[in-house]
């Protein structure tokens, strides 16, 4: 981990963190904070609560023109000519051979403009990979640079937004958007997030990002960093590029089909649409470990000596107090309630399959 900036991208609110406490550190090529009172107060925060997350750092792409719709419907997976004005949808880009690209969140804000959100570690491919297949008629805008982007997510998260809009925002239902102003500065809203609670993403012009932040903070939300986030995606199952997502990875044995069209034709679904009919090889599957040991990215899953799959993501979870785990497994051991072993650097410690959705109040 870095211990300096040096020459990292920095978000809007990159010098407001440390001011706050935070303990900073280099998230792909960004300088961010990974905690500041602690991981897991803050992940109880976010679960009973509300709390806030500095998330500029992902990508945020505008494709603009007539033909836009089209055009992304045969980069990504799901249906985006589903979507109407204001409606947002989880997608995957993918390859060629069917691996995932990148998985993504897809907002449609006119029948002529998408907002497209990307993962930070993908952003530069992503953009190209879009910008590759994009007909003369529409154009590709990266508006990470210039915008702000801050999660606020728990129980009490759209209440608390409500309330410094004030604008009833109970009243926009889950993967929708609207535009929205705050304090004189105009802010897209949306009803999304990566943490297994309500809550909403809010976009605004960088120069106005601190000031949000600081409103925010005022109003009871509790800074929180990439450490919570990751605890938090975890317990909702939720997977992160990288652990479980690459371009190796098909979106079926990855359990996320269910982002996957049968009908349109984009690329890679060939391949997909075989391995949906034939079976995936292996399955992303829960894991319920034994004891208080978090099994890390890597680790071998085993039944009886052999190895059956490996971890992709474990954190000891404060909500449920007990070590979970995301783990692919070949298929005829991946069946939910299943004994294995997890192989902690040569110690078999025993772990039974559960669902991936070990937490959720959405």
């Amino acid at each position: 981990m870095a211990t300096g900036s040096g020459n990292l991208r920095r978000t809007p609110l990159a010098d407001t963190h440390p001011r706050m406490g935070a303990r900073m550190v280099e998230f792909a090529g960004w300088w961010m904070p990974v905690q500041y009172g602690g991981i897991i107060q803050e992940a109880r925060a976010v679960r009973e609560n509300v709390g806030m997350f500095d998330i500029s750092h992902m990508g945020r792409f505008h494709l603009r023109g007539a033909e836009a719709i089209p055009a992304l419907e045969t980069l990504t997976t799901n249906d985006v000519s589903a979507l109407t004005d204001g409606a947002a949808q989880y997608s995957l880009l993918t390859n060629p051979q069917g691996g995932v690209i990148d998985d993504i969140i897809v907002y449609r804000l006119s029948s002529e403009h998408l907002l497209v959100v990307v993962n930070a570690a993908n952003a530069d491919k992503d953009r190209g990979w879009i910008q590759q297949h994009l007909p003369p008629s529409v154009t590709l805008e990266d508006a990470t640079a210039q915008t702000a982007m801050i999660a606020v997510q728990g129980p009490k998260a759209v209440d608390l937004v409500s309330h410094l809009f004030a604008q009833n925002l109970a009243e926009l239902p889950r993967f929708h958007v609207t535009s929205s102003r705050w304090s004189g500065h105009p802010v897209l809203v949306a009803r999304t997030g990566y943490t297994g609670e309500d809550g909403v993403e809010l976009i605004i012009d960088a120069p106005a990002a601190q000031l949000l932040w600081n409103a925010l903070h005022e109003a009871g939300a509790v800074p929180c960093g990439l450490g919570a986030r990751d605890m938090l995606r975890i317990e909702a199952g939720y997977p992160l590029y990288g652990h479980e997502l690459n371009e190796h990875i098909n979106p079926i044995e990855a359990g996320l089909g269910w982002v996957v069209s049968k009908s349109k034709e984009f690329i890679g679904a060939d391949v997909i649409r075989r391995i949906r009919e034939q079976g995936p090889a292996r399955k992303l599957v829960g894991l319920e470990v034994e004891g208080r040991m978090v099994a890390r990215q890597g680790y071998p899953v085993q039944v009886n000596g052999q190895t059956v799959g490996e971890i992709t993501s474990g954190t000891f979870s404060p909500t449920l107090e007990k070590s979970i785990a995301m783990a692919f497994v070949n298929s005829e051991y991946a069946r939910t309630g299943g004994e294995v072993q997890v192989d902690v650097r040569g110690k078999p410690v025993p772990a039974r399959i559960v669902s991936r959705r070990f937490v959720s109040h959405v």
